[in-house]
């Protein structure tokens, strides 16, 4: 009964590396925490040549075997993709072996049968790092607001893009000069479109909307934009408003009016008032913004990305499901009960920014509003720049369906007194 925990690691790159280093060099604290010495019983990798660092007697090829061993009890899954991870987390699971994972792509893909797997077999499911890096915040959803009725969670969870769009708010650059030097500096990757199109924000909404609401979300219930078409002059336009550009990660409750509540998950970029606090969120880091009805407004901010702040999480797990193991009991798993429909993004309400060339002659103005008019979509405020050919109308719109904003813009960009729709950015929190 007083034998340690014994650990198998799966991966070792950035955030495994970290994790392990943080097992060695914090081993007899984290044995204090669980109630039992840890230790690491293996780590799996493809090519055990390029770690040096990691003493050979751990290092494997064979992660099934090493998942299944006997004499393991906690599996930390840090490989990342949809397989093998999914097959090792089942086997782990089928042996009676808990897991902490950050895989944020599979756990929105296939989180449901991966839950019900370790249900059934009576273990843990734990991944705080799969959002947000450092940042505690599934926890939280999973634990601490569990007693109360959130009705909208908005973050940012990729720190590559906030990056990105931070540097050309700051310095006026276009996307593709903010990419290079996110590049050069190792913000993002060599191919950057996990996040710079949104895959990876959206994997994140889906897990954050599933746990709030109760409710499965995948991923491909999440409507997804990217930044790439982000330009300096949108970056300029918000900061007319007083706004600034961020990719957000939207997931709302919505009120069905008697026919029953729905969910919405969205990531797209928006402008957002300077006055919000996701505004002053700069550089790599994220932050969570939390709507509750008792709790009111609650916001999580930290590291959200990188090897030692998403070991910290993962750590933070290990900890947690450690002593579940030595309790011999797991903890509570999220629940699914409310199982609300997805609203599609053409019914969800949202509000656009856009900016028109247009001819500076009578007319025009009013024959734009008409084309709004004529899809329903209620006129904000307009504001005219620029003369002659060279003029220009910002049009900031009240909420409507995004249909019908769609088809406001189509229109336009076929009216001959408007030369080009030269830029569409959906606008937050303005009221």
């Amino acid at each position: 009964m007083n034998r340690p925990l014994k650990v198998a690691l799966l991966g070792c790159g950035t955030v495994g590396s970290s994790v392990l280093r943080a097992l060695q060099e914090q081993a007899d604290d984290l044995g204090a925490r669980v109630g039992r010495a840890v230790e690491v019983a293996g780590v799996a990798v493809r090519r055990p040549d390029h770690h040096p660092d990691v003493p050979a007697e751990l290092l494997t090829t064979d992660a099934h075997g090493l998942v299944t061993r006997d004499d393991v009890d906690l599996v930390v899954e840090v490989i990342g993709g949809i397989e093998p991870a999914r097959s090792l987390m089942l086997a782990a699971f089928e042996a009676g072996k808990s897991v902490v994972s950050a895989n944020k792509a599979l756990l929105a893909e296939d989180g449901v049968a991966l839950h019900a797997a370790a249900a059934k077999a009576g273990v843990d499911l734990y991944y705080e790092a799969a959002v947000a890096g450092a940042i505690p915040i599934l926890r939280p959803l999973r634990e601490s607001l569990v007693g109360d009725q959130l009705s909208r969670i908005v973050g940012i969870v990729n720190g590559t893009t906030n990056y990105i769009l931070s540097r050309m708010a700051e310095t006026g650059a276009g996307f593709g000069e903010a990419l290079a030097e996110a590049t050069e500096l190792g913000y993002a990757e060599a191919d950057p479109t996990a996040d710079v199109d949104g895959f990876d924000a959206a994997a994140k909404a889906a897990i954050l909307a599933s746990l709030a609401f109760h409710t499965p979300v995948s991923a491909a219930d999440v409507h997804r934009e990217g930044i790439s078409t982000v330009t300096a002059t949108d970056v300029a336009r918000a900061a007319e408003i007083g706004c600034t550009v961020k990719l957000l990660a939207i997931c709302e409750r919505v009120d069905g009016n008697g026919d029953g509540d729905s969910v919405s998950v969205r990531v797209h970029p928006a402008m957002i008032p300077t006055s919000h606090p996701l505004a002053s969120v700069g550089g790599a880091f994220n932050a969570v913004f939390v709507e509750a009805e008792a709790a009111g407004q609650l916001m999580f901010y930290g590291q959200g990305a990188g090897g030692e702040p998403t070991a910290s999480a993962v750590l933070g797990d290990l900890v947690a499901v450690g002593r579940n193991r030595l309790a011999g009991a797991a903890g509570q798993g999220p629940s699914g009960y409310a199982d609300l429909a997805v609203r599609p993004m053409a019914e969800t309400p949202t509000r656009y920014h856009v900016s028109l060339d247009v001819a500076d002659k009578p007319g025009v103005l009013a024959a734009v509003a008409q084309e709004f008019a004529q899809h329903g979509v209620s006129i904000s405020t307009v504001r005219q720049t620029g003369r002659g050919d060279a003029a220009t109308l910002v049009i900031v719109t009240h909420s409507a369906p995004d249909a019908a904003l769609s088809a406001t813009i189509a229109a336009l960009r076929e009216m001959p007194a408007v030369r080009g729709v030269t830029s569409v950015l959906r606008v937050e929190g303005l009221q």
